[in-house]
């Protein structure tokens, strides 16, 4: 029963740290739309890549976390680190200035995240 119960806990936990992901990425594109127009849109925008590559962080941290001790699936793992290569890429080329890769990159990390939600 314990055993059991902790298991539920950290998949909580995992499904708490995919929505946040999942919400960090869509709040992107709302201050990537502030950032076309208005004067403190970069501020946020640079704020919330931050805000947005901890949260990828921490959905790794609770991915493992859900692994190791309980002996699940490898899977959610790989598909957390999947989404920080991403994030890296992401912050990358922001910095680059490429929106023609940033954008598309964006949109697709949003439905990623939104299909691994949708999966826990």
């Amino acid at each position: 029963m314990a055993t059991q119960a902790t298991a539920q806990r950290r998949w909580s936990f995992l499904r708490i740290a995919i929505t946040v992901q999942t919400l960090t990425i869509f709040l992107q594109a709302v201050s990537a739309g502030l950032l076309l127009t208005s004067s403190y849109g970069e501020t946020l925008h640079s704020a919330g890549a931050r805000v947005m590559y901890g949260a990828s962080m921490l959905y790794v941290l609770a991915a493992v976390l859900a692994w190791k001790p309980g002996g699940s699936s490898l899977r959610p793992v790989w598909h957390a680190s999947g989404f920080l290569v991403l994030a890296s890429v992401q912050v990358v080329l922001g910095i680059a200035h490429v929106p023609s890769v940033h954008l598309p990159l964006g949109v697709l990390m949003f439905g990623l995240s939104v299909l691994a939600s949708a999966r826990r």
